[in-house]
């Protein structure tokens, strides 16, 4: 056994646990963010927006990095280059977005002092819900994609050269 081969569980256990953070995260902070009323008292409006930012800044964001980079070893240890990781791949690239949404939403809500009305909970949740059932879908099934309709000009190299100059080292 390869000193690659023995340590994949742990990454493998690394990267579930940071991902079940990062999933945590992405379904609570919405619910965080719909709590901020206009009706609330000041120090109430601040103690929410200050643990929504704590939150997001402390907890979710480091858990979204040690996820995709945990993640982005398993890939290169295991050397899994098949049709569907790129498309987990996409979907991960969802919850990026999702992430900075809803990081967005935050800075917008304490920007504009009570002003700016996040958006209901259960749209981020049934966005996040979807893309989550998509990974899942992906990553336990390992569906066999490699008949999928693809353009030729994406399966194989055009031999042309980059619009810029690429410096010798």
């Amino acid at each position: 056994m390869s000193w690659a081969e023995a340590v994949v569980p742990h990454f493998k256990a690394l990267h579930v646990g940071f991902l079940a953070l990062w999933m945590a995260g992405l379904f609570a902070l919405p619910t965080m963010l719909a709590r901020h009323d206009g009706g609330l008292l000041h120090a109430e409006f601040t103690q929410i927006r200050r643990a929504t930012h704590y939150a997001y800044v402390w907890a979710v964001t480091p858990a979204a990095v040690l996820t995709i980079a945990s993640g982005a070893t398993l890939i290169f240890l295991r050397e899994i280059f098949t049709v569907w990781l790129f498309g987990k791949l996409v979907l991960v690239a969802g919850l990026v977005a999702l992430h900075a949404w809803i990081g967005h939403t935050i800075i917008a809500v304490a920007e504009t002092d009570g002003r700016h009305q996040p958006p209901q909970a259960l749209v981020p949740a049934l966005v996040l819900l979807l893309l989550v059932i998509g990974v899942l879908t992906l990553v336990l099934a390992k569906p066999e994609l490699e008949e999928l309709p693809i353009p030729a000009l994406l399966m194989e190299p055009l031999g042309r050269q980059l619009p810029f100059d690429v410096p010798n080292r």
